[in-house]
């Protein structure tokens, strides 16, 4: 199971830092739809596994039209600009913040009320499908989204460098507390919820995050001690996803969300921590408001 973790990882990780580092934010828009769409697909799998069956369709589309909210709030230089002016036109009236979010939450809101009325599902089933369908919008693609906010904040550099930090600081913790875990690991963190996870890889893996940040200070104008800040908060909100989604599982009865990757599990096992911890560094970013 460790080698088809370690190939699995030496597999995706180029691809995932060319993405991120190489691309314009369109493309990561793009990329980051696809990866929202298939944890879906797991998380609505979780809902089946206790009879709570989602409105699989119309929770994709309402995720994907946030996307294109949060995409359309970046500034028009960082977006793509040719892409933004032949597809969507006019650019005025988009300035920095997310102009529709609140509508495309009204308007997922909405369609539930409309499903729900007239579906030709028993009505015993209402309130399980509504509520497998809000908590997936809520839960995965809302906080996924700030991927796409994070990476086209800055200049042309500065975005996708943030971004990486997000990634970085997630993927050092986990496999450093993974290892350390395994070696060493005796006091569990959250038995009930994750057997296997121990004090001891959670504070190694938060040394690890903090490790990264004092590498990335080299790369990026924001100030030290910010950068372990966002490290520290980024890491915490990071084990907060892993457990909740080992909690969904768990819920579920199942141990993978899915097999698509190898080592991994699925989609979902291997973004659960990135999913919490990419907004609370865009929002650290914006109230606390270091320079950029």
């Amino acid at each position: 199971m460790t080698w088809q973790r370690v190939l699995t990882a030496l597999v995706l990780i180029p691809v995932v830092v060319g993405l991120v580092l190489f691309t314009p934010t369109w493309v990561v828009a793009m990329a980051t739809a696809v990866i929202t769409v298939l944890a879906l697909w797991e998380y609505f799998a979780l809902g089946d596994a206790i009879g709570h069956r989602a409105y699989r369709l119309w929770t994709i589309f309402s995720s994907l039209l946030l996307l294109y909210d949060q995409w359309k709030a970046i500034p028009f230089k960082q977006r793509g600009a040719e892409v933004s002016v032949v597809l969507f036109g006019n650019d005025h009236f988009f300035r920095n913040e997310a102009p529709y979010a609140y509508l495309v939450f009204f308007v997922f809101v909405l369609g539930l009320t409309v499903l729900t009325l007239f579906t030709r599902r028993p009505l015993v089933e209402s309130l399980p499908s509504a509520g497998i369908s809000a908590s997936a919008f809520l839960l995965v693609s809302f906080p996924l989204s700030f991927a796409v906010r994070l990476h086209g904040m800055g200049d042309a550099f500065e975005g996708p460098r943030l971004l990486l930090f997000a990634l970085v600081i997630i993927w050092a913790s986990d496999t450093v507390a993974y290892f350390v875990g395994r070696a060493m690991g005796k006091h569990p963190l959250a038995p009930k919820i994750s057997p296997k996870k121990t004090w001891e890889g959670s504070i190694a893996g938060m040394i690890g995050s903090l490790a990264v940040a004092y590498g990335f200070h080299y790369w990026l104008t924001v100030p030290l001690p910010h950068l372990l800040a966002m490290a520290a908060l980024g890491n915490i909100a990071g084990q907060m996803g892993d457990l909740l989604e080992s909690a969904c599982k768990r819920s579920a009865g199942v141990k993978d969300s899915g097999g698509l990757l190898p080592g991994h599990g699925g989609v979902l096992d291997r973004i659960d921590a990135l999913i919490l911890c990419i907004p609370v560094i865009w929002y650290y970013l914006v109230l606390v408001n270091p320079q950029v």
